[in-house]
């Protein structure tokens, strides 16, 4: 139901933009869901970074805030996640995430909608 787009290869200090685009009955989707971006880097676990609330309220982990942004396009009806300063760190295959009902947005099992992953590699 989720689709990603956006992933790519950029510099350090570089910039990208991921989307979200939800499938389906897309308007009723993006009205009622709660999203989030995670990344997941081998021999990592899924890390939770930008949550958005149903009412447009978005939170960070501590390791993107003031440089990753979450937000929603309403008028292609996508979430995005824009990425600036990147750093090589940064690289990691990208997820977004979907679900009406979330309490922790950080938690990946909260999720029952995922999108099939868009990888970022970030070189020095």
């Amino acid at each position: 139901q989720l689709v990603e787009s956006g992933g790519g290869s950029v510099e350090v200090g570089g910039s990208l933009r991921l989307s979200c685009a939800a499938s389906g009955d897309s308007g009723l989707i993006y009205s009622r869901y709660c999203v989030a971006w995670f990344r997941q880097a081998p021999g990592k676990e899924r890390e939770g970074l930008a949550g958005l609330s149903k009412n447009g309220n978005p939170s960070y982990a501590d390791s993107v805030k003031g440089r990753f942004t979450i937000g929603q396009d309403n008028a292609k009806k996508t979430w995005y996640l824009q990425m600036n300063n990147l750093k090589p760190e940064d690289t990691a295959t990208y997820y977004c995430a979907g679900d009406p009902y979330i309490s922790e947005w950080w938690v990946a099992g909260e999720y029952r909608y995922w999108g099939q992953g868009t990888q970022v590699t970030v070189s020095s």
